[in-house]
Order: C-alpha cells, then sequence, then structure tokens
C-alpha cells in the first residue's frame, strides 16, 4: 500500500497540464487550456484544464476531476496506478506500507491481466539479453537489424524460448494465475496441457500512450511455413487492436511538439526511425486502419504523414484508409519510398538530416498522390479516369470543412484538367446523397424514441430553471472557491435603546466564508433539498472545521467518485457559455466588484426568500372556504412570513419578484 506522505508528495508535484498534455493536445485559452475531448468523437474542443484549479472537465462527456481521475477514466488505471505512475514521471520515491488481505483481495480481473503482461514483458526483455538462447537467437537478431542496445532497451525487446511452457512455468512459478495467463493469450490452455503462444519469437510489447503493456507481437525467424510470420495477442479486456496504435507512448510528445505524426505498417518502421532521430512516428500494426486509431493521433494533431514503401501492388488497398483520416477533419500527406525500400530499410541507409530532407521533398497532399497514383492506373483510358476523379471527389467529400473541400476540388481540376463546376454538381451528389441516408437513419431514431416522448408537456414549464437547485448548487460553488476566506459580514442584534426599548442594530463581525453559511443554514433550520448537493455540504463542513487550510486538489482525493464527479462539474461551470438572464431568475452571480462577503449574504438571503416564499405558497394552499372556515391562523402567520420577505428584499437592497 502506498504511505499517505507519497501521496501527498504525487499531488504537491503533478501538474494537471502537464499530465494531460501527454494525452491530448493542449492549446491556451485564456487562463485555462482546451483541447479536443478524448472520452468522445468530436471536432470542436469541449475539453477544458484549469492550471489554476488542477481539475479538467470534459463537456461533452460530463466527465471531470483531478489529475488522478483523469489517469483513472483514460487509462483505466486504479487509484494506486495512476499514484505510481505520476510518481514515475516526476521520480518521486515511493513508500510502502503493508497491504492488508482485503486490499490484495481488491484487485480486480483486468489489473491482473495487466500484471500478468507486465511480468512478460519484463521475462521476455531479461531473456533477450542474459539467457543464452536469448542472446544468440533473438538479441542477434535484432543486432542484424542495426538496433543498439539502447533502442532495444528503449523499446524493451524480448524473445520467447523455443520450448513449449518456458514462459507459463516461469509465471505460474512466480505465482501468478494460469487463468489471466490464458486470459492475455500469453498461454494457450487445453485439456490435457498448456504451452506458450510466442514460442521461439521475437518479442514486441504494445503498449498504451500511458505505457501500460496490453498486449504482444511476436515475430518467427524460423522457416516454418505453416506458422504465421507475425502473430499478436488476440483481443482481451486489455487488448483491443483496432484502438491501439504501435509506439504512441513513446511518440506522443513528439507528435504534439513537431505537430506531425508519421505513420507505418510495422513494429521496426517505427524503431528504425526512432532510432535515427525521428520520434513522431506511429504504427497500425499490419492491420487496416481504423477510426479508433485515428482518434488517438487526432487527440496530439491534426497532421498524418502516411509512410508508403515502394511496392505498388499494396498502395492501392492502403490509401484506402485516407478517407477515414479526412472524416475525423484532419489533414492528411503521402510519402512513398523508393522501389524496394521501406521505412526500415531507408532509415537504416541515410542520416537523420537526409532522412528528415526527403520526408519533407517527398510528401505530397493526397490529391496529388491519388492523381499521379491512379492515372498511371487509367493509361489515358477515359472510363478510368471518370471512376479516378469520382474516386477523388469522394474522399474530398469526407472533409467537415468546407473551405477545404473548395480548395481541394479547385486542386483537383487543375491537376486532372477538368471543369471545376462538373465537379462542385459531383460533390453536391455525393453529400446530397450521405444527408440522405443520415436523415434516414435519425428518422428511424425518432421513430423508435416516439413512445419515449412524455406528451402535452408545457414547453413553458420545461424552460423554466429549477431555482433551488442553481441556488443550493451556488452554496457549493462559494464553499468551493472562497469557504476558507475570512470576510466581514453584517450582523442584526436586538439591543435596548436609551429609552429601554429593544431595538434591531447591526454590528460588523469577521466569519469564515464556511462558518458564516453554516451558522446561516443553522438558525434557520435549513437542509439542502438536492441529496448530492446535501452529501457534499455536510462534506466540506466537516472538511473545513478538521483543516486549517483548504486544497482543492488535495479535496477532491477523499471524495466518493460521484461526489468528485460534481464538485468538478461546479468548479468548472464557469468555463462554459454563461447562462443568460440569471438575474430575471433572482439568482446570483458574482460581479466583478463586488465582495466575497456581499456575495455570500445576497445568496444566503435568496435563499431564505425562495424557502419562505414556498411557505407562504403552501399557507395559500391550505385556506378552506365555506360559511364554517376559520383561516385566521393561517392568515396570520402568511402575514409574518411577508413581513420576513419585505425585511429581505430590504437587506438585499431591491424589491425582487416572485418565484411562483
Amino acid at each position: 500500500m502506498i504511505a499517505k506522505t507519497t501521496i501527498d508528495t504525487v499531488f504537491e508535484t503533478a501538474r494537471v497540464e502537464e499530465v494531460i498534455g501527454d494525452f491530448v493536445q493542449l492549446k491556451r485559452a485564456g487562463s485555462n487550456f482546451k483541447g479536443l475531448s478524448p472520452f468522445s468523437d468530436e471536432r470542436s474542443p469541449s475539453f477544458m484544464v484549469s492550471p489554476v484549479k488542477q481539475i479538467w472537465k470534459d463537456f461533452s462527456s460530463g466527465k471531470g476531476g483531478n489529475v488522478v481521475a483523469f489517469l483513472m477514466e483514460h487509462e483505466h488505471f486504479t487509484y494506486p496506478e495512476a499514484i505510481r505512475y505520476l510518481a514515475k514521471k516526476y521520480n518521486i520515491e515511493i513508500e510502502e506500507t503493508e497491504q492488508s488481505q482485503e486490499e490484495k483481495a481488491e484487485a480486480n480481473e483486468k489489473e491482473s491481466m495487466y500484471l500478468v503482461s507486465e511480468f512478460a514483458k519484463r521475462y521476455f526483455h531479461d531473456i533477450l539479453l542474459n539467457n543464452e538462447e536469448g542472446q544468440a537467437i533473438g538479441y542477434s537478431y535484432f543486432k542484424e537489424r542495426g538496433f543498439t542496445n539502447e533502442t532495444i532497451k528503449k523499446f524493451e525487446l524480448g524473445y520467447s524460448p523455443d520450448t513449449w511452457d518456458a514462459l507459463t512455468k516461469e509465471a505460474l512459478g512466480k505465482g501468478y494465475n494460469l487463468d489471466y495467463l490464458e486470459k492475455t493469450g500469453l498461454t494457450i490452455v487445453k485439456e490435457d496441457k498448456q504451452f506458450d503462444r510466442f514460442k521461439g519469437r521475437v518479442m514486441f510489447p504494445i503498449q498504451s500512450m500511458s505505457g501500460r503493456t496490453l498486449g504482444f507481437g511476436g515475430r518467427i525467424l524460423g522457416n516454418d511455413k505453416k506458422a504465421a510470420k507475425y502473430m499478436n495477442s488476440p483481443e482481451s479486456d486489455i487488448y483491443h487492436k483496432s484502438k491501439v496504435l504501435y509506439g504512441i507512448f513513446h511518440a506522443k510528445q513528439s507528435i504534439a511538439k513537431q505537430d506531425n505524426c508519421y505513420l507505418v505498417e510495422g513494429y521496426t518502421d517505427v524503431i528504425q526511425f526512432h532510432q535515427a532521430g525521428i520520434e513522431n512516428v506511429v504504427a497500425s500494426s499490419g492491420t487496416a486502419l481504423t477510426p479508433d486509431q485515428i482518434r488517438l493521433v487526432n487527440r496530439l494533431t491534426k497532421n498524418i504523414t502516411v509512410l508508403f514503401d515502394g511496392d505498388a501492388a499494396g498502395l492501392r488497398a492502403s490509401i484506402r484508409g485516407i478517407d477515414l483520416i479526412l472524416e475525423e477533419g484532419m489533414n492528411v500527406k503521402v510519402c512513398t519510398f523508393p522501389q524496394g525500400e521501406d521505412p526500415d530499410s531507408f532509415a537504416r541507409k541515410n542520416s537523420y538530416d537526409e532522412l528528415v530532407r526527403y520526408l519533407d521533398a517527398n510528401a505530397k497532399d493526397f490529391i496529388q498522390f491519388k492523381a499521379s497514383l491512379l492515372m498511371d492506373e487509367s493509361q489515358n483510358d477515359p472510363v478510368k479516369k471518370a471512376s479516378l476523379i469520382r474516386d477523388m471527389v469522394t474522399s474530398i467529400s469526407k472533409i467537415p470543412d468546407r473551405i477545404q473541400r473548395e480548395i481541394y476540388l479547385q486542386e483537383t481540376a487543375r491537376t486532372m484538367d477538368i471543369s471545376e463546376q462538373v465537379l462542385v454538381n459531383t460533390l453536391a451528389q455525393l453529400i446530397q446523397k450521405d444527408v440522405a441516408d443520415t436523415g434516414k437513419k435519425q428518422k428511424q431514431e425518432q421513430k423508435e424514441k416516439a413512445f419515449e416522448v412524455v406528451k402535452n408537456e408545457n414547453p413553458e414549464q420545461a424552460r423554466r430553471i429549477d431555482v433551488l437547485y442553481e441556488l443550493e448548487r451556488k452554496i457549493i460553488e462559494i464553499l468551493l472557491l472562497y469557504g476558507n476566506m475570512t470576510e466581514e459580514f453584517e450582523d442584526v442584534i436586538l439591543r435596548a435603546n436609551a429609552e429601554g426599548e429593544i431595538e434591531e442594530a447591526t454590528e460588523k463581525k469577521e466569519y469564515k466564508v464556511y462558518q458564516r453559511i453554516y451558522l446561516s443554514l443553522q438558525e434557520d433550520e435549513v437542509e439542502l433539498a438536492n441529496p448530492l448537493f446535501r452529501d457534499i455540504y455536510n462534506d466540506m463542513v466537516n472538511y473545513f472545521h478538521q483543516n486549517e487550510s483548504f486544497n482543492t486538489e488535495h479535496y477532491l482525493m477523499h471524495l466518493a467518485p460521484e461526489l468528485a464527479q460534481e464538485v468538478t462539474d461546479i468548479l468548472m461551470y464557469e468555463e462554459r457559455e454563461v447562462l443568460h438572464n440569471w438575474e430575471g431568475q433572482n439568482i446570483i452571480v458574482k460581479q466583478k466588484d463586488q465582495t466575497v462577503g456581499q456575495y455570500v449574504s445576497e445568496t444566503i438571503l435568496t435563499l431564505r426568500w425562495y424557502l419562505v416564499d414556498r411557505i407562504i405558497e403552501e399557507l395559500k394552499g391550505s385556506i378552506t372556504s365555506g360559511p364554517d372556515s376559520d383561516n385566521t391562523e393561517t392568515l396570520s402567520m402568511a402575514m409574518d412570513y411577508y413581513k420576513l420577505i419585505n425585511s429581505f428584499s430590504s437587506k438585499l437592497g431591491r424589491v425582487m419578484s416572485r418565484y411562483s
């Protein structure tokens, strides 16, 4: 178990904008940062990071929290794993305390699969470097590929011994569960035996963006024609090949810095480029490019350069991925290498400067690339050329940005020597078809939801703001932002004047903001109506009573997830668009020239006024009619409450309209 002192050090050191910046491309937006949501498919940034508050909020998915919450949401870390990740990032030594049996039992299945995968990575790497067979076969292979010792260690390359159950025996001997070895695909279990999946292969660990080991790629070195040259881990709870890019962990910072990502096909392509000095490169690991893989890159940059080898036969099929990249609103270029060369071999033969010059000179816009590639195929055949042009316009139709589409149409018309108007008409037809298809889909969805519609709903009532909800939320916001501040408040007291008569007087007194709110609600015997706000309020008051200072990040640490989520929502709410007409709804919004004390007093008075007004409405509803009715007591109580409302209005300095 990680010691509390270590956890405190991690929270004091870690910067939310630095950590999230490893996963999402952030751009300065005033005092905050913004970027594309890593939790949903969006093209307009709605993901906000506040360095001042050290929290983040994703307005598209509703998620939010501190730096640990981000890692738990994005990387599916447990709390201890997130702390360990941050400690490693900031070179903080982890102090351990003894873990109870109950805590050990809490490790879930997914976590166990991660642990098994991490063990396998270390095992394969150790065999490569320190085992006789590993050195003679695996290490020699990597050296022949031109990889240095530093590169081999950086990518933690390994070797799986050419025996049936070397890894399985070692893992079971270390106490790892056979069930998890099977679920990660490391071990194949039959009725009467169990054996290693990657027997006799050099190993490439596949890591997530945060560096977690998800699975492996293994290359066979023998001449067994029956065995697949490359083999990947099977799909599992932790490894989904369509959502992973090989090398993303090592490339993410360089991609964001260079604002470009090179996309290749194989493991060795990535490794060789890194060794040559170009680190902003990832691979689809031989699988067809998927939207999820593209979105991984989209979080870091809008620019992708796809690198193809000189094998023309494979190019036609590979360029289908370009349309997927365009659909995600990204900019794509294509670069091919000379005949017989691939990124791996070309990087091995050329220096860093030569490689950079080649990439800069030969990276073509996708329109130019498609035109040159497909024109060779059409060979001046009018029918094939028409098909080629339609293919290019289809790609352009995938681009979300209208201005970009227009520019690409002009480029295509010039390159293909065809009327721009013809291309515009063709594009319009394609877009119209897409719109029609989308419309049909939406109509079907609306039909399915038709039975869920509430009939005869009053539109005006639906638009009304829940005033009590907003006022209670405002109280939580005040506690979060100003709770520990000391402010001057006016107290109304009763005292005797010179003639001995009792009269009201005011005196100024300093309180902590949280104390003022607590005493005011206690005085009125008010309990917040919203259960979530009530739990947060009670928790915060206890926290203030027990701690001399209030740190938002530390406070979020101990909250239950549902409470932490609501606290984050409240703290980041001001970063979203400001709702209009709050004053018209009698909901106080702090003005720049207003003191915190005034703001607190107005909010509490407004809540009191609202609650008294509801009591008056209940009293009015209890009035009976008829010759025997006696409503004297009820009317008297109502009049007393009306006097209270006048008092509130006087203190607020304005006549307030009715809520009801």
